[in-house]
């Protein structure tokens, strides 16, 4: 059965570039992202346990996952997520635009990586 909400979950995005967004989400118990879909492939790692209920394609999903716990999505995919956890729940989804940046970083490391407005030198 569809699942219904009145209270959105809360993002947070903390990078967005041509290569990546990676958004924060945090949810209230019962609180839901509400029906989006998704324009790249994405990553989501858990920072709290969880039960996620995930709403797609008619049916609902019940997904227990532990706080380190992650997971992968391919674009294009109507979907609605909602905290079925009876506290506060938090994950960092990562949505990859540009895979070919993502590629010729490995193949190439740059001298530094930049978090947010830090920077993070690795020629120490």
């Amino acid at each position: 059965m569809p699942f219904r909400c009145d209270q959105p979950a809360v993002p947070t995005v903390q990078q967005d570039d041509e290569t990546a967004r990676i958004t924060r989400w945090d949810f209230a118990p019962g609180a839901a992202t509400g029906w989006h879909t998704h324009g790249w492939p994405y990553f989501v790692v858990l920072l709290t346990d969880a039960v996620l209920k995930v709403e797609a394609g008619g049916a609902v999903t019940e997904v227990p996952l532990a706080a380190g716990q992650s997971y992968r999505r391919p674009a294009g995919i109507e979907h609605d997520v909602m905290n079925g956890s009876p506290h506060p729940i938090a994950f960092v989804e990562i949505e990859i635009k540009r895979p070919q940046d993502l590629l010729e970083d490995l193949l190439s490391p740059p001298d530094s990586v930049t978090a947010g407005s830090h920077n993070l030198n690795h020629s120490d």
